[in-house]
């Protein structure tokens, strides 16, 4: 199994990037996974913004040279993590941006006639890493489970992955937050996952 882990958070001495590491560790240890590349959204300086001209079209983004290196993990991996934080119940900017300009039509999925499309991206599966100051049923009980539903619904679904998994650790930043337990279930899941 080959795996994409698509990093979003500026800091390098930060909780994320211990989740992050947690995920390399126990992908590196485990036997069905073959092969592990990490993409750092903030190291690479990855550019989110969206630009449309008479030169630069949407329909066109599936074949955009800028953006050829980033559809080529996306196709080899079997697996994607994507670990980042939830700010304003939602995930970061930077990951939006990614997400809009690599899950384009004709690449992550084709119109078709009736009322949803072809996704092109079946047969890959998907863990959500996320964390948040607030507590953890935030989410859940006051957003109705806005973060979820965008990510399995309105994105990753929409494209053709039906199985996606989520970790939402909240009271990250409370000293009770648990946050050694929590890397330790990330270490011990990414060590064992067959698919």
């Amino acid at each position: 199994m080959k795996t994409l882990i698509i990093y979003t958070y500026p800091n390098h001495k930060s909780l994320n990037f211990a989740f992050l590491q947690e995920v390399m560790k126990g992908c590196n240890e485990n036997p069905y996974i073959s092969e592990v590349q990490v993409l750092d959204l903030y190291e690479e300086k990855f550019d989110p913004i969206l630009q449309f001209n008479e030169h630069k079209r949407r329909r066109d983004m599936y074949r955009d040279p800028k953006l050829a290196k980033y559809r080529d993990q996306l196709t080899w991996a079997d697996k994607i993590v994507f670990v980042y934080p939830i700010w304003w119940g939602r995930p970061p900017a930077m990951l939006l941006g990614y997400i809009d300009q690599l899950f384009a039509a004709n690449f992550a999925y084709r119109d078709k006639k009736g009322l949803l499309p072809e996704g092109l991206l079946k047969g890959k599966s998907v863990v959500c890493v996320s964390t948040m100051k607030g507590p953890t049923k935030y989410p859940l009980l006051w957003l109705n489970n806005a973060h979820k539903i965008l990510m399995r619904k309105a994105l990753l679904n929409f494209v053709g992955i039906k199985k996606v998994k989520f970790f939402e650790f909240g009271n990250m930043e409370s000293k009770k937050g648990g946050q050694h337990k929590k890397l330790d279930k990330i270490y011990q899941y990414f060590s064992k996952v067959a698919y």
